[in-house]
C-alpha cells in the first residue's frame, strides 16, 4: 500500500508545493477536486489571511487538503494552535526543528511530514516522530541549502538509513519526474514550479510565461556567500544578484508587485529547473491526469524489462 495515500488521503500522491502568497484557496482547492493533494501556505506571515483561506478551502472541495508550517517564519504558535483545533489532518513542516511541534500536532491526531535537504536532517527528523519526509534537491526553486544535492541522488540516500515514506520534491514536473522518484524510493512527489503555471494560479500571467519561456538553464542559485540559498527565474535582477554572491536586503520587499503586478523585475521570481520542461500553461487537472497517465505508462514499460533483457 503507499504510505503517502494512506496519510494523506488524496486520490493521487501528488503534492502541491506551499509557495508563500501562491498556495491559498483558489489554486490549493483545484489540486485537491483533481485527486492530488492542495496545502495552504502560512509563510507569508499573513496569519489571518491564512487562517481564512484554511475555512475557505471546506467551500471548495470535500477533498482532504494540508497545510504547511515554516518554522522560522511564524511570528508565534497562533497558527499552530489554530491548525490543531481545525479539521485539517495532514501537516507538512519545514525551515527549521520540527521537534516542538509534532507532540501538539500528533496530539490533534495529524500526521506530520518535515522536508529535509540532507541525510543528517532527515535522521534528525525521524528520530524526532514525524511520519514523513518531503525530500527536497536542489533543483527545486525557492528557499535552499547551501550544499546542493540532486533529488534523485538524496532520496538513495536517505532511503538507504530509514524506511519511513518520503515525497520527492524538486525536479519533478510530468510523470517522467514522478516515474524516476519512485524507482528512487519515493511514495509521492510534491511539485511547485509546475503548480505556479497552472491555469488556476492566482499569480500574473508574466509569470507563468516566464516559466513557460524558460530553458534548463533558466534559474539561478542565488546568495551562495550565505544562507539559506535562493533558486528563482533568470532576470536582469536575479543576474546582479548571482554576480554579488549576496541577496540584498530588499530583494523580497516588493515581491507581490513581481507575483500578481507581474513586473519581474521588482523582486526574484521562485522557480525550480523544471521550468525548462514546461512549455504551456495548463489546467490543474490536466496537469495531474497527465501526469498520472505518464507515470503509469512508464512503470507499465519498465515492469515489462523486468521480465529479463533490455
Amino acid at each position: 500500500m503507499n504510505r503517502v495515500l494512506a496519510h494523506t488521503g488524496a486520490r493521487y500522491p501528488i503534492v502541491q508545493a506551499p509557495m508563500g502568497w501562491i498556495a491559498r484557496s483558489q489554486l490549493a482547492s483545484a489540486v485537491c477536486e483533481a485527486g492530488g493533494l492542495g496545502i495552504i501556505e502560512t509563510s507569508s506571515g499573513e496569519t489571518e489571511a491564512c487562517k481564512a483561506e484554511i475555512l475557505k478551502m471546506r467551500a471548495l472541495t470535500a477533498a482532504p487538503f494540508g497545510v504547511n508550517l515554516p518554522i522560522r517564519f511564524l511570528k508565534d504558535d497562533a497558527m499552530l494552535r489554530f491548525i490543531c483545533d481545525s479539521p485539517v489532518k495532514f501537516v507538512t513542516t519545514s525551515a527549521g526543528s520540527p521537534a516542538k511541534f509534532i507532540a501538539p500536532l500528533k496530539a490533534a491526531g495529524i500526521i506530520v511530514y518535515h522536508a529535509v535537504p540532507t541525510v543528517e536532517t532527515a535522521l534528525k527528523c525521524v528520530a524526532a516522530g514525524v511520519d514523513g519526509l518531503v525530500v527536497e534537491g536542489a533543483e527545486g526553486g525557492g528557499f535552499k541549502n547551501p550544499e546542493e544535492v540532486s533529488t534523485l541522488v538524496l532520496l538513495q540516500a536517505i532511503r538507504r538509513v530509514t524506511d519511513v515514506p518520503m515525497i520527492a520534491a524538486g525536479g519533478i514536473a510530468d510523470g517522467k519526474g514522478m516515474a524516476a522518484a519512485f524507482a528512487a524510493g519515493a511514495e509521492g512527489v510534491q511539485m511547485g514550479t509546475r503548480f505556479v503555471s497552472a491555469a488556476e494560479s492566482p499569480v500574473h500571467a508574466n509569470y507563468k510565461q516566464a516559466i513557460v519561456d524558460a530553458t534548463e538553464t533558466g534559474t539561478l542559485f542565488l546568495n551562495r556567500k550565505a544562507s539559506p540559498c535562493i533558486r528563482a527565474l533568470r532576470t536582469e535582477r536575479t543576474k546582479a544578484i548571482a554576480e554579488a554572491g549576496l541577496m540584498p536586503p530588499d530583494t523580497f520587499a516588493r515581491i507581490l508587485d513581481l507575483y500578481f503586478g507581474g513586473d519581474m523585475e521588482a523582486a526574484v521570481g521562485l522557480a525550480g529547473q523544471t521550468a525548462g520542461l514546461i512549455g504551456e500553461v495548463k489546467p490543474v487537472r490536466a496537469i495531474i491526469e497527465e501526469t498520472v497517465a505518464e507515470f503509469h505508462a512508464i512503470c507499465g514499460r519498465m515492469g515489462a524489462l523486468a521480465g529479463g533483457g533490455f
